[in-house]
């Protein structure tokens, strides 16, 4: 493999992206360990995928806004790098499939051109802010989240604090008390408020999450001031970092750490971070996302509308007014997120005339065009028609939220992408009116982590499997009576039965075939279910989990010619820990130079944050040689007192815990920046003194 060059202006990112040249080269060689590779690619945006040999992109979009000239850049680069298809995501992303690991910087650095980010959009990091869509045009707002979701993004981008956490963490910024960014089931949510002095700020909830096991988050603010933001976020981070579970990665979630030690206990401990904390009040900029170019006023040309009926729904359910007067919104439903890049460049060319440069991607998988002139939509619906993008129904019980399940997933069990395709079909086939029902929403995961969101669905599958005359079957499970109520108060779908994913049509036909005919007048789908009960659905589905008359095409999954397998790979959702000792001491030699670099930038918090990283490491490292592995930062304090200062066998002038941790009892001042750092050097020189001695 060559050695890559880059000519971008930022040094920051250059030096990224050769980084990631020089760690694929000594992975190529040998010379880093496959696991600790794996960690690197992924913070890096670099996911492995089902198929060998191929990776999957994830670019990092800030609450999902990209101009036409970056969907174009990304159109040009999946075409070049990848399989010439865009996949939008429920975290605002877009992914490129089947990339050649060796080639990835090379990409990195095209997107780069134009200021488009790999980095932390895998890995255990600050994942991408997402924020809701309409941000900014939302007639009900209090004021437009979007600054501050950029500010949380671009502070916590290469922070030292959140590059190696136990696990992800996801932040969202709903625009109002409708919560359409799902506060409720994120690490941290933030909703915005005006107070009674007119001051801005947020409600906060905290420690929520989807997963194979969802926690509806817990309300920690009701009113969190503005400049408090960056600051409570960073409490927040450095106690997970210090706290969290980094061994078994299914309880290593911010939600289980508040369930080990309980709410009131974890934060204690953010408020005793404050001290170490960068900044103690952070003044976010709010003109920091400017404001789009209007598209020029026009006399736009009167146009034919082919079919004035489709007109009309596409009209009610994907057009919204916005709070700038005279201008509009236009939402396009994508099915199942993907878009080829022929379409996408045909897409931009369509719209240009007509919108603003600044299109937002949606949680549920499609695109928010803004600042269309009332009197443009018509020319702007004949253009979206001509090239396929006027399908009516967008955010309705008719635009399905789901992940790429078996297509290119390590964890898929089963097909979801072609199963959303076939659902959609029965919806506007067989129940046209659900096209305008905006409170009853399916998605669907290929398997139970909840990558598409089904647990808070108010109709949910997640991809599964039965065994039935001596062979494995495709299955979903079903659940029902998910979904947001508003404020960060939301509902987690419970799970009511299994079937045969052939027959997750009949699932869609009985539920809503019933709730047609029993629903009372004005009530909606939580209503209807909570008054009719779980195992009212068990009994009404049961039927459909009879195993004993399957037919053959039922043992062959959705979009599928072959008989189905379970054939389930390693995720890489979340990272991986390396208990090898020598490269624990790489490591901790390796944070102690960018120790070393941040003080001489006299950048002294992010100084004393990578010494503190490399005195875990270095402990961490002496305590493989006994065999002892703690799954946590501060596990890892205490067991160096257990079995090294306890003992005499590590002399320090105090225990190692109040050595280390005057992190948190020390403003991050010059003073303290080097002598910490100075302290360290001592202790790092004194574990590799004892190694060497314990290795002759």
């Amino acid at each position: 493999m060559q050695s890559f060059r880059t000519e971008l202006e930022n040094p920051i990112v250059e030096q990224d992206i050769i980084d990631l040249e020089k760690k694929i080269r000594a992975f190529r060689d040998g010379t880093i360990h496959e696991e600790k590779f794996r960690s690197l690619r992924l913070a890096r945006g670099v996911y492995g995928q089902r198929q060998p040999g191929v990776q999957m992109v994830r670019i990092k979009l800030p609450f999902g806004k990209v101009t036409f000239r970056q969907l174009l850049r990304i159109a040009d680069i999946a075409d070049e790098y990848g399989s010439g298809n865009l996949h939008l995501t429920t975290r605002q992303d877009i992914q490129i499939h089947y990339v050649s690991l060796d080639r990835t910087p090379e990409l990195w650095a095209k997107l780069e051109q134009d200021d488009i980010t790999l980095r932390e959009a895998c890995g255990n990091t600050v994942r991408n802010v997402t924020a809701s869509p309409n941000a900014g045009i939302d007639a009900e707002e209090p004021f437009d989240v979007s600054p501050y979701a950029q500010a949380v993004f671009a502070y916590f981008l290469r922070n030292p604090i959140c590059q190696e956490m136990g696990r992800k963490i996801k932040i969202s910024f709903s625009s109002s008390d409708r919560d359409t960014a799902f506060s409720y089931i994120h690490d941290l949510g933030f909703i915005p408020k005006i107070n009674d002095k007119g001051e801005r700020g947020f409600k906060v909830l905290f420690a929520g999450g989807l997963g194979a096991q969802p926690f509806l988050a817990n309300a920690v603010h009701d009113f969190l001031p503005e400049d408090q933001l960056i600051p409570f976020t960073e409490s927040v981070l450095r106690v997970f970092d210090r706290y969290g579970e980094r061994s078994n990665r299914n309880k290593a979630r911010m939600k289980y750490l508040v369930q080990k030690l309980g709410l009131e206990e974890v934060l204690r401990l953010v408020a005793e971070e404050r001290i170490a904390n960068k900044v103690k009040t952070f003044e976010i900029d709010r003109n920091t996302v400017v404001e789009p170019a209007l598209p020029q006023a026009l006399n736009y040309a009167e146009v034919k509308i082919e079919d004035e009926q489709h007109y009309k729904h596409w009209f009610a359910t994907n057009v919204i007014e916005q709070k700038q007067s005279g201008f509009y919104g236009v939402y396009v439903k994508v099915k199942v997120g993907d878009i080829k890049t022929d379409r996408a460049r045909a897409f931009v060319e369509a719209i240009k005339p007509y919108v603003a440069d600044e299109i937002r991607i949606t949680q549920n998988q499609g695109l928010l065009l803004k600042y269309v002139r009332e009197e443009a939509i018509p020319s702007l619906y004949v253009a979206l028609n001509k090239i396929g993008f006027t399908t009516a129904g967008f955010d309705s019980l008719a635009d399905i939220t789901t992940c790429p399940g078996t297509d290119t997933c390590n964890l898929g069990i089963s097909n979801s992408m072609t199963l959303a395709e076939v659902l959609e079909d029965v919806i506007y086939n067989d129940f046209p009116e659900f096209i305008y029902e905006k409170n009853l929403n399916i998605k669907i995961s290929g398997c139970m982590n909840s990558c598409g969101q089904h647990g808070l669905a108010e109709i949910g599958f997640h991809g599964s499997s039965l065994k039935a005359a001596g062979k494995v079957v495709p299955a979903v499970q079903v659940m029902l009576g998910g979904g947001t109520v508003g404020d960060g108060v939301g509902r987690v779908a419970e799970r009511v039965i299994k079937v045969p994913s052939k027959r997750a049509t009949s699932v869609l036909h009985y539920l809503l075939n019933d709730f047609k005919e029993n629903s009372l007048t004005e009530e909606n789908f939580h209503q209807y279910y909570d008054r009719q009960g779980k195992d009212y659905f068990y009994q009404l589905l049961k039927p459909l989990a009879d195993l004993t008359d399957l037919k053959d095409e039922e043992f062959v999954d959705w979009g599928h010619v072959e008989q189905f397998a379970t054939a389930i790979g390693v995720g890489e959702c979340a990272g991986v820990v390396i208990d090898l000792v020598a490269t624990l001491l790489l490591e901790a030699d390796e944070k102690f130079d960018w120790a070393k670099q941040n003080l001489d930038k006299q950048a002294y918090a992010d100084a004393i944050y990578h010494t503190y990283s490399t005195l875990v490491s270095a402990a961490k490292s002496l305590l493989l040689d006994k065999g002892v592995n703690s799954s946590t930062q501060v596990g890892v304090i205490r067991e160096f007192d257990n079995h090294y200062i306890q003992t005499g066998e590590f002399n320090l002038a105090t225990s190692f815990s109040d050595f280390v941790l005057q992190i948190n009892k020390n403003e991050p001042t010059a003073a303290f920046a080097q002598q910490y750092y100075a302290e360290a050097g001592e202790f790092l020189n004194q574990i590799k003194a004892k190694r060497s001695l314990a290795t002759v």
